[in-house]
């Protein structure tokens, strides 16, 4: 059967305290709704449909980027009131039912629940929780099958004491689902159409109600609050810790790693406390990570150490580099192997050839380096006229003194050297010396100025 996919996105989430739609507030990086979708994508469905309502515009807008068939829930009425807003839009094969707000939901689980699915059968997705207050319970009969689930709000005792609990997720064929949501009723505590009624209907008709458990209870939870999105956060990183300890990886905490991605790792890789990577992050084998670095988007090459406290954004590090501590490469950076960047150095859209060395205190951007230059401290890229970027070219071997400012475009040639304390703004030829200073003047009988008597 072909697959379409239901998500729920429709709420305000006031709880949230927020004027952001509840399901575009980020976990890991993205927005909630945006973890459903992928792992909806995953199961290779037909047609993905998102039911929008609060803030629908803005839903709208930040998954431009998704194929989806959106349908409009103006009034909040219930689950099932909005499911029933995707009806029209849906094959005839099997029917996925998501929520935005329940953003780590596992493919394998989905997999095995819709594997339940047939026209004599349904799939319900149930979990077992040692305090099921505020759930609605799996009500199951003699024998053992399930034959409705009961809100809290309406429970009885004896229901309320059942440890069994609906997650909302249900899968069923969309033949059984058109027949189903036309009679829902709202004569319930809340005034609303559960979705939940079509387990009692399913179960009238002689429909198997087949149930799936998730491996862990937080794949089903949804959030509500600031403070269950964070607990949500931390059991995602975990997750993604384990992930990468049994890959090999050395976490030196696994409980402090963020990964806002992919974070793709070769054999021997370390990495310390604190450390952030966001977008798509490769390090190659025996590379380092210091503390309390951020890595965006980048390739880091084998053998390279990072020191603490570095940033790097969309950078590509050939190999056995050394960068850090507190430096910052920014976009458009390209380090040959053998680089060495230090402290406090910023780069920007730099190409640095082989065992090429910034070691402190500059600013080198919109610039080529080739080999073996060696850049002192307190030097600076001058490229940024005020309406246009130059470029700097630094040939092979050149010695770049202390605090020289480079005023692009201007080409310092192969072997060449700049005087410290210079500013270099005509080309300076291969193997020459390029020194621009003013003369220094020494007054040896000079007197220093003393502080006038104020009475």
């Amino acid at each position: 059967m072909i697959l379409d996919v239901v998500i729920l996105a429709a709420g305000q989430g006031t709880r949230m305290r927020s004027t952001l739609p509840k399901v575009l507030h980020r976990l890991a990086g993205k927005p909630m709704v945006c973890h459903v979708l992928d792992t909806a994508r995953e199961l290779e469905a037909q047609r993905l449909h998102v039911v929008v309502g609060h803030g629908a515009e803005q839903v709208r807008e930040a998954l431009s980027g998704y194929s989806l068939n959106f349908a409009l829930q103006a009034e909040q009425k219930g689950t099932g009131h909005a499911v029933a807003q995707a009806l029209d839009g849906l094959g005839d094969g099997k029917v996925l039912i998501l929520y935005g707000d329940v953003p780590l939901i596992r493919r394998e689980t989905l997999a095995a629940l819709l594997a339940q699915v047939s026209e004599t059968r349904m799939g319900l997705l149930s979990v077992t929780l040692d305090d099921p207050t505020g759930y609605g319970r799996i009500v199951r009969d003699a024998n053992n099958e399930v034959v409705a689930i009961v809100e809290q709000k309406d429970a009885s005792a004896s229901e309320l004491a059942i440890r069994e609990c609906n997650t909302g997720i249900m899968a069923m064929t969309a033949a059984q689902l058109g027949r189903w949501l036309p009679q829902l009723s709202a004569d319930n505590a809340q005034g609303e159409y559960y979705l939940t009624d079509v387990i009692a209907m399913a179960a009238a008709e002689g429909i198997t109600i087949a149930t799936a458990q998730p491996a862990e209870p937080q794949e089903v939870e949804g959030v509500n609050n600031r403070l269950q999105l964070a607990r949500l956060e931390r059991a995602y990183q975990a997750r993604i810790a384990d992930e990468l300890m049994l890959q090999g990886v050395a976490l030196y905490d696994p409980s402090r790693i963020d990964v806002r991605g992919r974070l793709r790792c070769g054999h021997d890789v370390e990495i310390d406390v604190g450390c952030v990577f966001e977008g798509d992050v490769e390090l190659g084998e025996g590379v380092r990570i210091g503390a309390h670095c951020v890595i965006r988007d980048s390739r880091i090459g084998a053998g390279t150490v990072i020191e603490p406290h570095s940033v790097i954004d969309t950078t590509v590090v050939a190999g056995h580099g050394h960068i850090g501590p507190f430096a910052r490469l920014r976009p458009g950076t390209r380090l040959a192997a053998g680089v060495k960047i230090g402290n406090f150095v910023e780069t920007k859209n730099a190409e640095l050839g082989e065992g090429s060395k910034i070691n402190h205190l500059s600013y080198v951007g919109d610039a080529r380096l080739g080999r073996d230059v060696n850049v002192g401290a307190g030097t600076i890229t001058c490229n940024y006229d005020g309406a246009n970027k130059h470029v700097t070219e630094i040939g092979d071997g050149a010695f770049i003194g202390s605090n020289t400012a480079l005023v692009a475009p201007v080409s310092v040639g192969s072997g060449a050297t700049i005087g410290a304390g210079s500013t270099i703004s005509r080309d300076v030829p291969d193997g020459a010396l390029g020194v621009s200073r003013a003369r220094q003047l020494n007054k040896p009988d000079w007197v220093r100025p003393t502080r006038k008597n104020r009475d």
